[in-house]
C-alpha cells in the first residue's frame, strides 16, 4: 500500500495540489500564470514543473468559481471568496501539521498511519476539488465543521497529554 502510495506522488505533487498552491501563492501577492510556474520549479528545485496546460486551465476554473479575479495586467488575485477559501485551507493545514506530528512521533508504527492519513487526506481532497462547485452551502460548512471538530479533538488530546505529562514529572 505505501510503495502503490509513493508510486503515485512520490514523483510528483499529489493530484488537487496545484489549486491550493495556487490560492496560497495569491494571497502573498498578485501574479501571473509564467510567474506561477516559475516560482513553482524555483521552490521545488526543479523536481515539479507544472505545464502551461495545467496552471492556465486551472486559472480559468478558478476565475469561473469567483476565487480569483484577474487584473488588466494580466495578473491574477484573490477575490473575498478566495481569502476565504485560503484561510479554510489553512485550518485544515494545521489540523495535519498537527496529526502528522503526533503520528510520527510514535515512530515506525505512527509513519505508517501517517501515510495512510495523508492518501485519505488527499483523496478528500481530490473529491473536494472536483465536487466543490456543485456543493450547496450546507454541503460544504458539512465538511468544514467536521474539520473544525477534528481539530479540536486533537488540541484536547495534546492537553490531556501535557497534563499527564505534568503529572508524572
Amino acid at each position: 500500500m505505501i510503495s502503490e502510495w509513493f508510486q503515485r506522488v512520490g514523483s510528483s505533487v499529489p493530484r488537487g495540489f496545484s489549486r491550493y498552491f495556487i490560492l496560497e501563492l495569491l494571497k502573498e501577492k498578485n501574479r501571473t500564470g509564467k510567474e506561477i510556474i516559475d516560482y513553482a520549479v524555483e521552490q521545488s528545485d526543479g523536481i515539479w514543473k507544472p505545464s502551461p496546460g495545467l496552471i492556465y486551465p486551472l486559472l480559468g476554473r478558478l476565475l469561473d468559481e469567483g476565487l480569483i479575479e484577474e487584473s488588466k495586467d494580466g495578473r491574477y488575485q484573490l477575490t473575498k471568496k478566495g481569502s476565504e477559501t485560503a484561510a479554510d485551507v489553512d485550518k485544515i493545514n494545521d489540523i495535519v501539521k498537527t496529526q502528522l506530528d503526533v503520528l510520527f512521533r510514535l515512530g515506525n508504527v505512527g509513519r505508517f498511519v501517517a501515510m495512510d492519513l495523508l492518501e485519505k487526506i488527499f483523496s478528500m481532497g481530490s473529491v473536494l476539488s472536483s465536487n466543490i462547485t456543485h456543493m450547496t452551502e450546507e454541503e460544504t460548512g458539512k465538511y468544514k465543521t467536521f474539520l473544525e471538530n477534528e481539530l479540536k479533538k486533537l488540541k484536547e488530546q495534546k492537553t490531556k497529554k501535557k497534563a499527564k505529562q505534568i503529572k508524572i514529572e
